[in-house]
């Protein structure tokens, strides 16, 4: 067998990560052992930011490493391969990430949205990619399996604001109902 031909492997991603504008962690998720600490991580993910924040590319070579990236606003996202693995791969499985995450934040992609839904966001990481083989490269179908539906949550397990929004919401709905009543009432009263 050629010696420079790899054997076919499932196992395509070594890392998927979102840092902030200042390359501080928000997601990260490593896949094999390349780097076995969380100190390892840290630096690996500052480096990287040193190298890609100013950059105008999508792709680089890094430390032996493959990576794939995209930024919006304040959010740096980055997909991480082996230097052999297949960079349209890579591209597609980081374009379903960002794609879902845009979907889950309402196209609000940025620090403080992603934050208040890192529940979301972790769950779409999931569904993307398990233990560095990807799972789903559809964003659409990611949202679908990561959605959250307040109905579906026992109230015990709901937030206050959830509670709140849902109560806010019948409440105004009521009132909705209430306001149309009198307008009928007071129409039907002067056409008598």
């Amino acid at each position: 067998m050629d010696g420079g031909l790899l054997e076919p492997s499932l196992y395509s991603i070594k890392a998927i990560a979102i840092l902030d504008n200042d390359g501080n962690r928000l997601l990260a998720k490593y896949y094999d052992e390349t780097f076995p600490t969380a100190k390892d991580q840290k630096a690996f993910e500052k480096n990287l930011f040193n190298k890609t924040h100013r950059a105008n590319a999508e792709i680089i070579m890094f430390e032996g490493l493959t990576c794939v990236y995209k930024s919006n606003v304040d959010l740096f996202f980055y997909v991480v391969g082996s230097s052999m693995e297949n960079e349209l791969i890579l591209a597609s499985v980081l374009n379903a990430f960002y794609d879902s995450i845009s979907q889950i934040l309402r196209k609000n992609v940025e620090k403080r949205a992603l934050l208040d839904n890192l529940d979301a966001v972790f769950l779409a990481a999931d569904e993307l990619c398990d233990g560095g083989i990807v799972l789903e490269a559809d964003s659409n179908a990611i949202v679908q399996k990561v959605a959250i539906r307040n109905e579906d949550i026992p109230l015990g397990e709901q937030t206050m604001a959830q509670i709140t929004a849902k109560y806010s919401q019948q409440v105004s709905a009521a009132t909705d109902r209430v306001l149309q009543s009198a307008k009928d009432q007071i129409k039907w009263s002067l056409l008598k």
